[in-house]
């Protein structure tokens, strides 16, 4: 994950998603701010990666700051105001190709009027995402990030800022397409959503358990296609409760609409819930 392999130091990250457009990582950090990996962007090429040149020998070096702490902080921050917007927010993650913008486009349809509907994309490059959703009648706020395989709550935040989030009630963050980096960076979501298409195969639960284990919703979709995949839907179901047996799992067609009214009563639901609690408070 990020945190061990380093991918999470910022390079090019464009919140407005101008092609060739680059904010630096210090802009994005914040000046003198460390990484995501817990150090800066100096120290990421002189830490030597528990080797020393001169001695030949490999050392360990002791890490005392939690590698995530600066991206925990702001997530916290983002959902506290969050919460006082009135919003629900999901982290939709998935593979690449499983359907998630057009999974968002019919879910944003089909709530209608009940959940107004605010959608932030997240891209390594381009933004035909977000134009397809835009033509839906969305509101978008395209986050290109170069070489960075998943958005960070930071990135949210200054996305976030660019919408008009009093006029909405649902905020759907469609992360970078991955099922490894995504699931170690809080957002400051309410709900994180893992889509898992029949294509994919009925293991894929079992080969990524981070992110479905950090899932309160699983989305299998492209069931229209089940037959055709030979797809094993008590197998998936299976492994899906063994590794995620604390999500609500629904089964839908985003081409066909199957499933779509019990996502979205789900999502009625929950936002009324998030309301009441922070009312609570």
């Amino acid at each position: 994950m990020c945190k061990e392999c380093g991918c999470g130091i910022v390079g090019e990250v464009d919140i407005n998603g101008r092609p060739g457009s680059e904010i630096s990582p210090e802009s994005v950090q914040g000046s003198g701010a460390e990484s995501p990996t817990g150090h800066s962007h100096e120290e990421s090429h002189t830490h030597g990666h528990g080797v020393d040149p001169g001695r030949g020998d490999a050392h360990t070096i002791a890490v005392h700051q939690a590698v995530l702490q600066k991206n925990d902080r702001l997530a916290e921050r983002n959902r506290g105001y969050f919460k006082a917007k009135g919003l629900l927010v999901l982290n939709v993650v998935s593979s690449p190709g499983s359907g998630k913008t057009t999974f968002i486009q019919k879910t944003a349809a089909v709530l209608g009027a009940r959940l107004r509907t605010g959608v932030i994309v997240g891209d390594l490059a381009t933004d035909n995402d977000a134009a397809r959703l835009r033509s839906s009648g969305v509101p978008v706020v395209q986050i290109t990030t170069g070489t960075v395989c998943h958005l960070e709550a930071e990135m949210v935040a200054r996305a976030a800022s660019q919408l008009a989030l009093d006029s909405l009630d649902l905020l759907i963050i469609e992360n970078v397409g991955n099922l490894v980096c995504p699931a170690t960076y809080d957002l400051g979501e309410d709900l994180r959503v893992v889509l898992l298409s029949v294509t994919e195969g009925e293991d894929k639960p079992l080969k990524y358990p981070p992110v479905f284990h950090s899932a309160q919703a699983v989305i299998v979709n492209k069931m229209d296609l089940a037959a055709a995949c030979e797809f094993d839907r008590e197998k998936t179901l299976a492994n899906l409760h063994r590794i995620s047996h604390h999500a609500r799992i629904f089964e839908v067609s985003a081409r066909t609409g199957q499933g779509l009214e019990a996502w979205a009563t789900y999502l009625v639901e929950q936002h009324r819930l998030a309301r009441s609690n922070a009312v609570s408070k």
